[in-house]
């Protein structure tokens, strides 16, 4: 894989109880040696967004937030939180695009820090109720917690 970026500092934590991941990279996007910076720029920030997310998988739910490293209190570019698989690099380049109209001081080629955040979805049904042949009645009366609504009928 060709990267179009340097890697200068990452960190990773997890919190296993909310299954969750946390990384922050810290990056420094590679100068343009083509024609066009255009294209350069944007497969720059293609290879960066596959390489922050390719520990997710496509149904996790991300969120993303960049922002440049010298210029503290500007906004930061926030992707709100999404499944991975409809997170595209158009959708970053045009919030990046939104950013940068308001933000003049912002600078691609500065230190960049990348903050992912991502949410491992449950997948499957579950491990349901387990009855053990008892009708609901009698669960009832066992559990607290089962609630039975009637629906009223005129």
């Amino acid at each position: 894989m060709d990267r179009k970026f340097t890697i200068i500092d990452e960190i990773t934590r997890e919190y296993r109880r909310f299954n969750t991941r946390g990384t922050q990279l810290t990056v420094r996007l590679l100068t343009p040696d083509e024609i066009d910076p255009v294209s350069h720029f944007i497969a720059s920030v293609r290879s960066l967004c596959d390489y922050a997310l390719q520990n997710c998988d496509d149904s996790d739910m991300v969120g993303i937030s960049m922002r440049n490293e010298v210029n503290m209190r500007d906004k930061a570019i926030e992707i709100s939180f999404r499944r991975k698989d409809q997170l595209s690099t158009d959708v970053i380049l045009n919030d990046w695009q939104k950013v940068t109209q308001s933000n003049s001081r912002f600078n691609a080629l500065h230190k960049l820090v990348l903050e992912v955040h991502s949410v491992k979805m449950v997948v499957g049904f579950g491990k349901g109720m387990k009855s053990k042949g008892r009708p609901l009645n009698a669960l009832a009366h066992l559990k607290t917690s089962i609630v039975k609504v009637k629906a009223a009928t005129d």
